[in-house]
């Protein structure tokens, strides 16, 4: 079997057009096939990450992308670093914990939940980002076309969910 039917049939989307490439730098390296499977194999699960990373940044629906290490802490003397290091572990997504972020506008609430919804996308987490306003007025549309069940529903699949 050719080597292009094999990447179709096992559904290689990414490794087709980087494999010439691949084949080039691993004679030069003197790469023995183990290590070259495992380059490939690596270029391959990096491409489908990449594009799992750019398909949640687009259904999380942020108004920005923005990541955690662009929000300079600086500008908001009173966060603590340390705590922005330990949410940015994402423990509180995996323990299913709420966090909710107050103070007055400005402060760059919503700019630290969206580089964690960023960093819970990157660890393979789905996202939502909704304002309090959308998310009323969806509830509220759900209830009257008798489909809240169905909506509470898709809200509850997010690990992460972004309400202000």
């Amino acid at each position: 079997m050719e080597l292009s039917e094999l990447c179709t049939r096992l559904k290689f989307e990414h490794l087709p057009a980087q494999l010439d490439g691949l084949c080039e730098q691993a004679a030069k390296r003197e790469l023995n096939f183990r290590d070259f499977l495992g380059e490939a194999l690596a270029a391959e699960w990096q491409g489908r990450r990449l594009k799992g990373v750019e398909r949640g940044l687009r259904l999380a629906r942020f108004p920005y992308v923005k990541s955690l290490e662009q929000f300079d802490l600086t500008f908001q003397p009173s966060i603590d670093r340390k705590l922005v290091r330990e949410l940015a572990g994402l423990g509180f997504v995996e323990r299913g914990d709420n966090l909710l972020l107050l103070g007055p506008p400005g402060t760059g609430k919503t700019m630290l939940a969206v580089g964690l919804g960023i960093k819970a996308i990157e660890a393979g987490h789905r996202v939502l980002f909704l304002t309090l306003e959308t998310l009323i007025t969806r509830l509220r549309r759900a209830q009257a076309e008798n489909r809240l069940e169905w909506q509470l529903q898709q809200w509850v699949a997010p690990k992460l969910l972004h309400r202000r």
